[in-house]
């Protein structure tokens, strides 16, 4: 089950091939039932985080998820100075390759991501961008694989803006072979490139993703998923809110889902915009589960990216595990 992944660095889920998927889940729920052989893997390793943007679930779930391994992780804040504002991100990221195992990285742009994976040689993990948010897709997932979600028969609807989130869970599905179908006012629609992608993909999984602006649409769904819309400039928030009200997660809409559907949120959630108290604190509420599920299918790719030739197939330390040698071009 735990082997090293295919791909150097995470920076949206088309990095991680069909195969890749469910073997994640898998040993992130291993990890979740019982982390403690895996309590010393990380042990003299160190995990670096960027971070643009303010977080709690991403800071907190791999400072602590790491720690738990016994690695340590260091927290620098970029949110008043941008990463490549005082040296370029190359050679932010070939410094910091000579003292760490691998960055985290939360930024506003996609493209300060792609670029510290371009010049690092350590491992890239994208904790949120402007377009793909993959660590919480994979979360995502987790959670609906626990809850039975089964690609074969079962559909997710996405209800709100076509943002990174969408991205990233568009991706997924389309990779895993799965269906879903995405609903948002005109004009807020998923990235066209995305869809391509994703499209693409889909022809060779076999997946089923549609677009529409009509939320009756969601028929038959087993979960809802929305996100907030309230990010965008202050200028445009009226104007904003007046075209998303009717895309309000509320009881009729979970309704028209069906009676057994599941409500999803990556939070924060800005109660009664995207989603009102009667939804998101309601038995079908997953929104916490969720949360933390953020931390344990971080774990899982840590452990499949920083996996060396010193640890046996199920990630055990066989002997001391130090930090990797790297090799310069």
């Amino acid at each position: 089950m735990h082997t090293r992944l295919a791909t150097k660095d995470v920076t949206r889920i088309m990095d991680l091939s069909p195969y890749e998927i469910m073997p994640l889940v898998e040993l992130g729920r291993e990890l979740k039932s019982d982390i403690r052989s895996y309590k010393d893997h990380f042990a003299q390793r160190s995990l670096v985080m960027l971070f643009e943007k303010p977080s709690l679930r991403t800071r907190v779930s791999f400072e602590i998820g790491f720690a738990r391994m016994g690695g340590h992780a260091v927290y620098l804040d970029h949110e008043k100075l941008r990463i490549g504002e005082r040296e370029t991100i190359a050679d932010y990221s070939r410094n910091l390759e000579r003292w760490c195992d691998c960055i985290v990285a939360r930024t506003m742009s996609h493209n300060t991501i792609t670029t510290l994976a371009a010049n690092a040689t350590i491992p890239i993990i994208n904790a949120l961008s402007d377009i793909h948010h993959p660590c919480q897709a994979l979360a995502d997932y987790m959670t609906l694989v626990e809850l039975g979600f089964d690609c074969r028969q079962h559909q997710l609807a996405w209800v709100g803006d076509g943002n990174n989130v969408c991205h990233s869970l568009m991706e997924l599905m389309a990779t895993i072979g799965a269906s879903m179908i995405v609903v948002t006012p005109e004009g807020f629609e998923p990235s066209a490139d995305i869809v391509r992608d994703c499209q693409a993909r889909a022809c060779r999984t076999g997946a089923t993703l549609r677009h529409t602006n009509d939320v009756k649409k969601i028929s038959g769904s087993f979960a809802v998923y929305t996100d907030t819309w309230r990010s965008m400039g202050q200028s445009e928030k009226v104007a904003k809110e007046t075209v998303f009200k009717p895309y309000c997660v509320t009881p009729d809409i979970m309704a028209l889902a069906g009676s057994g559907a599941y409500f999803m949120h990556c939070l924060p959630a800005h109660r009664g915009h995207e989603v009102v108290d009667a939804v998101i604190d309601s038995p079908c509420s997953v929104v916490f589960d969720q949360a933390e599920n953020r931390m344990h299918i971080q774990n899982a790719l840590l452990l499949n990216l920083l996996t060396t030739p010193t640890q046996d197939s199920l990630g055990k330390n066989t002997t001391r595990t130090l930090p990797t040698t790297r090799s310069r071009p």
